[in-house]
């Protein structure tokens, strides 16, 4: 079996939450500029019918 890898140093589980709290941050700040983006976006139109010769029978 392969060996374990050193157990980590005692400050990285501070640093860690750090990084992940700074990456959830980043996330939501992401989340919400989509939603700002999708609510200022007219709707897209009803399902259009597939244009013609566009099939999936191959």
């Amino acid at each position: 079996m392969a060996a374990k890898p050193p157990p980590p140093a005692p400050g990285s589980k501070a640093e860690r939450e750090a990084r992940l709290a700074a990456a959830l941050r980043e996330n939501l700040r992401k989340r919400k500029a989509q939603a700002r983006a999708r609510a200022e976006d007219p709707p897209p139109p009803a399902a259009a019918p597939p244009p013609p010769g566009d099939d999936a029978k191959g």
